[in-house]
């Protein structure tokens, strides 16, 4: 336990301070390249379609699946890091998105590039994204709700300058020269995983101080019992390989800790259905515009709009979110903000002209900074960090199966009805249906909890009033500490 504790020391000197700071510019830089990079894909939605005579249906399967691996290739990623180390795994992300992209200019049907750009691409950008993700949660302690809403940032410059990037070098070289570029700007992952070579060092010893799964002590099993996770370990000494294949899924797919965390199942169920949804106005935003007989220039500059507005939205948004006044109700923050995202979609079904389609990016925008900043905190708050990566794992992969079905699904109705007004219609009721889905079943799952508290406290003390030093508001607010205990220790 004391070497534990005096490895624990050693490595939290850097932390929050010094090098940490260039880790989250690079970090910045990594979101920028990898999640922003998808929303310009629709910017050669239409090019895409007369250069292989492709229905929209085939087109979307492209950015689907792109976005789909990006997501769903955590556990795997999971793996590698535990195995080589984040700046290994970031820097093999940046090669494989350089080299999907420069073998995409070479494409000669639609077919290879799903395997170009859609798989090779988005494996390199997953690897990129999460290793980058997992740097800052060593690197930052203290300040790590802030620099998870600095890092997300980036996100929102990729959004402001991919679109317009991709628009002026389309026009400029076409679409083959454009993503032979594009290969390029990509390999600067690299020079980001260059700079996390620290990080080695710091996840080395912290997980060596976690590993012993017998130290861990009262508060780790005070954290998984109040999240509703029993504290089930599988033991280093099974030999047969049935036993070591579950191992492998409980460490990295957390299969447990969806069927016995009420919380944890209620919110993967309700993001995973949200996905039909949430992908689709950046999949079809500018093609329905440029349809409606918007001009291809400023039908590339709402997508940009979008990411400007999320520049300034989204830090705040966390900022906000990690007071400690919404500890505990983080929740219904993100429901919210998943029922405006869904509820702005019917500006677009009421005119598509372009002063309207700006009235929709700032709307969108705003819900989307909600969503884009509160993801992963709520995750934090309904499972234990002890356990986070194995849940992000089945989180990821769940909602990366929706991703994928989502666009080319709504295509398809496009394709039969010849009418755009369906991809607003879908994707506001998967967003509607999930935010009311999110945000009424833990309210009901809150409400279950306090009656249990109540009626325990009832018979541990008969003769006291129930609300006299037993209260059950001091218990609600012991429930809420470990999530947030664990987001600021680990």
């Amino acid at each position: 336990m004391s070497q534990g504790e005096e490895a624990g020391r050693s490595t939290a000197k850097p932390q929050d301070r010094g090098w940490a700071w260039m880790v989250l510019l690079a970090a910045v830089l990594l979101q920028g390249l990898t999640l922003g990079f998808p929303c310009c894909i629709g910017v050669f939605f239409t090019d895409l379609q007369h250069e292989f005579q492709a229905s929209n249906s085939q087109t979307s399967w492209f950015p689907s699946i792109m976005v789909a691996v990006l997501h769903g290739g955590g556990p795997l990623c999971s793996i590698l890091v535990k195995r080589f180390g984040c700046r290994f795994v970031v820097m093999l992300g940046g090669l494989l998105s350089g080299l999907g992209m420069v073998s995409s200019s070479f494409c000669k049907s639609i077919g290879q590039l799903y395997l170009t750009a859609g798989v090779i691409t988005g494996l390199g950008s997953c690897f990129s994204f999460q290793a980058g993700v997992t740097v800052l949660g060593y690197y930052f302690v203290r300040w790590r709700t802030l620099a998870n809403a600095v890092a997300s940032t980036g996100v929102s410059l990729g959004f402001t300058l991919w679109p317009l990037l991709s628009q002026y070098l389309l026009d400029e070289m076409g679409w083959r020269n454009t993503f032979l570029i594009f290969g390029g700007i990509l390999l600067n992952c690299c020079v980001c995983g260059a700079i996390m070579r620290p990080i080695q060092l710091a996840s080395g010893s912290l997980s060596k101080s976690a590993k012993p799964e017998e130290e861990p002590g009262s508060r780790t099993e005070e954290a998984q019992l109040s999240n509703g996770a029993s504290p089930h370990y599988p033991t280093l000494q099974q030999h047969t390989r049935r036993t070591k294949c579950f191992q492998v899924l409980q460490k990295y797919l957390a299969f447990d800790i969806f069927c016995q965390n009420k919380g944890y199942q209620i919110y993967t169920i309700g993001v995973t259905w949200m996905m039909m949804g949430f992908a689709l106005p950046h999949v079809y935003l500018v093609p329905y515009a440029i349809h409606n007989g918007v001009e291809e220039r400023k039908a590339a500059l709402l997508i940009s709009v979008i990411g400007l507005i999320n520049i300034f939205i989204r830090p705040f948004t966390g900022l906000l979110s990690g007071h400690r006044v919404f500890t505990g109700r983080r929740i219904y923050l993100f429901s919210l903000a998943v029922l405006l995202c869904g509820l702005s979609n019917f500006i677009c079904v009421i005119s598509a002209e372009f002063s309207v389609l700006i009235l929709y990016c700032v709307i969108l925008s705003i819900a989307m900074s909600g969503i884009g900043a509160l993801t992963f905190q709520v995750l934090m708050d309904v499972v234990e960090m002890d356990r986070f990566s194995s849940a992000l794992g089945l989180f990821t992969i769940l909602e990366s199966i929706t991703l994928l079905i989502g666009p080319p699904l709504t295509g398809f109705l496009v394709d039969i009805t010849n009418d755009f007004h369906y991809v607003f219609y879908n994707s506001s009721f998967f967003l509607i249906s999930a935010a009311l889905f999110m945000g009424l079943s833990f309210c009901a799952l809150k409400k279950k909890t306090k009656l249990r508290e109540a009626s325990k406290t009832h018979l541990d003390n008969p003769s006291r009033y129930q609300y006299s030093e037993t209260s059950p508001e001091p218990k609600a607010e012991n429930q809420s500490p470990p999530a947030v205990e664990y987001i600021t220790s680990v």
